[in-house]
């Protein structure tokens, strides 16, 4: 329905990957893989951290509920990309359009407030461990866990609605592999400079403080990391640290730069690049960096197996 030069918009198409079109079915193949083993691995750290008893610590805690956010996180994007994939035109209502962009903001803004209090609890466990059970009580990891949940959930809600009240013009073509804000802002009639705003100041609101507080939490963990006298001992935890914040890099590195940039003028292909990354690797990366590399995961998960061979055989 056409009002003057203004239409109303009850679906969008998915752009998806116009220059890959010779490469889909691997990209396809390749994705899939991906998506089901962060499923499997992240899936697998949730089963193991809610049922031995050994792993009942602030630090598994978080890591559980990290888990679970990953498959979250993760699932509300790769099924579009893997549908649009394999089909001609990947078409997407308005009200899922609004969804994903909601779920996706909402998932990713809690990812980093959790990141941020894995790596305080990280620094107390270094830098106090004497008092590590006394600060990290019940109390306080269950309230750093459901404030990063509720500041996450509720955040993302101003911008989807102000979004919903748009007019859009002509084309109704996301130049992106899924539903985000700005591709989404691209395609609107009136003025956006309020949308562009509040999304810039939500995403640095949450971007650049979790990671100002977790990368504070690290450079505390870097010196006490430094101070160990043992040289096998400080080389095991270097490479710890080294690979956790590895993972923390890719994530903010690859968020900032398409949601706090200066600019917004870079080619569809750098951002569909830079997206796959914070979309599809790091999830894959988190429960091979944070879990299964660990040595009380690795021995919890032996011990829940061999009792199900046990049980099996008898």
């Amino acid at each position: 329905m056409e009002l003057s030069n203004h239409t109303t918009v009850t679906e969008f198409i998915i752009a998806g990957f116009p220059s890959l079109q010779k490469t889909k079915i691997p990209l396809f193949i390749l994705i899939l893989v991906m998506y089901t083993l962060t499923i499997i691995g992240n899936t697998i750290i949730v089963f193991i951290t809610s049922y031995e008893p050994s792993l009942s610590t602030p630090m598994y805690f978080f890591l559980r509920n990290f888990s679970f956010l990953e498959i979250c996180f993760i699932t509300v994007t790769v099924p579009t990309i893997l549908a649009d994939l394999i089909r001609e035109k990947n078409v997407i209502s308005f009200n899922c359009c609004l969804a994903q962009i909601y779920f996706f903001h909402a998932f990713g803004g809690i990812e980093c407030l959790l990141l941020a209090a894995m790596a305080y609890d990280r620094y107390v466990a270094i830098h106090s461990p004497l008092r590590y059970n006394t600060i990290m009580n019940n109390t306080v990891y269950s309230q750093l866990s459901i404030w990063s949940w509720i500041t996450g959930l509720v955040l993302p809600l101003v911008p989807v609605f102000l979004i919903s009240q748009l007019s859009y013009c002509g084309s109704n073509v996301v130049d992106h592999f899924f539903c985000d804000i700005l591709p989404l802002l691209r395609l609107v009639c009136n003025r956006t400079q309020l949308n562009e705003m509040l999304s810039f100041f939500i995403c640095s609101f949450i971007l650049v403080g979790s990671f100002t507080l977790t990368a504070v939490s690290y450079a505390a963990i870097l010196i006490a990391v430094l101070r160990i006298h043992s040289s096998d001992g400080r080389k095991k935890a270097f490479s710890t640290f080294a690979s956790h914040m590895t993972v923390v890099g890719i994530f903010y590195g690859t968020m900032m730069f398409i949601y706090v940039r200066p600019t917004r003028n870079l080619s569809f292909i750098m951002d569909q690049l830079v997206a796959m990354f914070y979309c599809v690797i790091t999830p894959l990366l988190n429960p091979m960096i944070y879990s299964l590399r660990n040595k009380d995961v690795k021995q919890a998960l032996k011990k829940i197996v061999c009792k199900k061979m046990e049980d099996l055989q008898c």
